[in-house]
């Protein structure tokens, strides 16, 4: 399957990153804005300032700790929320780009739902993903990544300081600069950063590695934002196990998208697919 275009082929690998406008219907953002709303009064994991935990861990919570519907959110784990969220995971016009990209032996490994209200006192902040271990691997221009992530705009971008994912093009082939190794510290504003534009609907697709993280908003709009996440098999999903009545709504792929290899657990799986791994990916079965 060759489905991205030379352009998107192109940007991927000199870049680290490319946009996809339109990948949802005006009815799905408005939907999934809804459902963001809604689910500030649920209960879900989100982040936990509490000294027992590890710096960027979730704990279950009541509901978020803002409930203006503006307010500042970030909810992990959506599938249990609406079959939406799951349907979300192999959505037609991404899943294909996804699949191009990382080959059919792949896993969905996290879901996020984000909202960055104006706060002129947050500058922002600049990362890679995975965690202190794979901020530190890298791969070729080649090589296929070990792991990426759409990020679905459900607000307009258009202006700078607004929020914005801004990226540094080309950084997913360097090592980021990490507090401490005597150089300045990196911020969104740091030298060769990218502020990204765009409307409700786009999606944004970028690797790992990718130095990436949302800018200042001094704008007024929140900014709201969908993330999901994919990985090779070997790494596995990182974010959640899956309640079994999750996966009874699930078709074939995505079931096998959120670790479901159609056989119980045993050694070896995850580092060696399936026999029918490219035809249930690829949905020929």
């Amino acid at each position: 399957m060759e489905n991205l275009t030379d352009e998107q082929r192109r940007q991927w690998t000199v870049d680290g990153y490319f946009v996809v406008e339109n990948a949802l219907t005006h009815e799905q953002v408005s939907f999934f804005s809804h459902e963001l709303d809604r689910i500030r009064a649920l209960p879900g994991y989100e982040p936990d300032p509490s000294p027992d935990l590890p710096i960027g861990h979730y704990r279950w919570l009541e509901h978020t700790s803002d409930l203006d519907p503006g307010g500042y959110m970030d909810r992990r784990d959506l599938l249990t929320y609406d079959r939406a969220f799951i349907d979300l995971i192999d959505a037609p016009g991404i899943f294909d780009l996804i699949v191009d990209i990382m080959g059919p032996y792949l896993l969905f490994s996290m879901s996020q739902a984000i909202v960055r209200p104006r706060n002129g006192a947050f500058p922002g902040y600049t990362h890679t993903d995975g965690g202190e271990a794979m901020r530190e691997i890298r791969v070729t221009e080649s090589s296929r990544p070990l792991a990426m992530k759409v990020i679905y705009l459900l607000t307009d971008v258009t202006e700078h300081d607004s929020g914005n994912f801004t990226v540094f093009p080309g950084s997913h082939m360097r090592p980021i600069p990490l507090p401490g190794s005597g150089g300045p510290a990196l911020v969104p504003t740091s030298p060769g950063h990218h502020q990204l534009m765009g409307h409700a609907g786009d999606a944004i697709l970028f690797p790992h590695a990718l130095w990436h993280g949302p800018g200042v908003n001094l704008v007024g709009a929140s900014r709201k934002t969908l993330l999901y996440n994919y990985c090779q098999m070997f790494v596995r999903w990182y974010d959640f196990e899956v309640p079994p009545d999750i996966l009874a709504q699930c078709t074939p792929r995505q079931r096998r998208l959120l670790g479901d290899l159609g056989y119980d657990f045993r050694p070896g799986s995850y580092f060696y697919g399936p026999k029918d791994q490219e035809e249930v990916i690829l949905g020929k079965t």
